[in-house]
Order: structure tokens, then sequence, then C-alpha cells
């Protein structure tokens, strides 16, 4: 019962499904991009992502500089069919378009990756 209260705690709030839909949708995000697509602060956004995580219903996963957050790989049988059912339920509301933004941060973040790489251009 422990498990079940954490998680249906975790979603209980009107960002963290929004967050979660926009996870459904793109697979991951950081915190920057879940900040931008839903209006709200980065330490707004942060706590969001951290309590979804702390829950055990995302996880965050390095990628150099940026942590992103995606789906649980350790779900248990509970987590699953919760997930399940709550992407399908969510799949019925709309979500903002978040799929050209998205592309546009990401874009930009890699010119700066590549800038500051060696040979790439950075100083």
């Amino acid at each position: 019962m422990d498990e079940l209260a954490r998680i249906f705690k975790a979603l209980s709030d009107e960002t963290r499904l929004a967050i979660m839909a926009l996870v459904f949708r793109h697979g991951h995000l950081c915190v920057c991009e879940v900040e931008r697509i839903l209006g709200i602060t980065q330490s707004k956004a942060s706590r969001h992502l951290r309590y979804l995580r702390d829950a055990g219903v995302l996880e965050d996963v390095r990628d150099g500089l940026i942590v992103n957050y995606r789906l649980s790989s350790e779900s248990g049988p509970e987590l699953t069919s919760v997930l399940e059912t709550l992407r399908d339920l969510l799949g019925r509301h709309p979500i903002p378009n978040a799929g050209p933004l998205l592309v546009q941060i990401r874009a930009a973040r890699r010119d700066v990756e590549a800038a500051a790489a060696p040979g790439g251009g950075g100083r």
C-alpha cells in the first residue's frame, strides 16, 4: 500500500500530470525543457521532476551536463499498471504542443555543445 500511496501522491498535482503527459509523448525531458514548455520557473520544474523521481515514477539519466528524466525502467507491476492507465487517460486530454519547441531547444543545445567541444569552434 505504501508504494501505491507514494505513486498516487506524486501524480496528484496538475503540473506533474502535464509533465507525465509530455514524457509519455516525447520519451524524456530535461528541466529546461519542462520550464519552457509549461512556462514555469526552473526551481518549480526541478521540484516537480524530483518529486516524480523520488516516488519512483521517473528516473534521471545524465547526458553530459544535462539530466534527462524518463519513465522509470525499474517499475514493478503496480507502477506499470498505473502508468498504462495514466498514459491512456492523459492521451484523451490536450497538452501543450511541445514538438516544435523541443526541436528548437535541443538544436540550440547541440550547437552550444558543438561549439564548446575541442575543435568545435569554441573559445
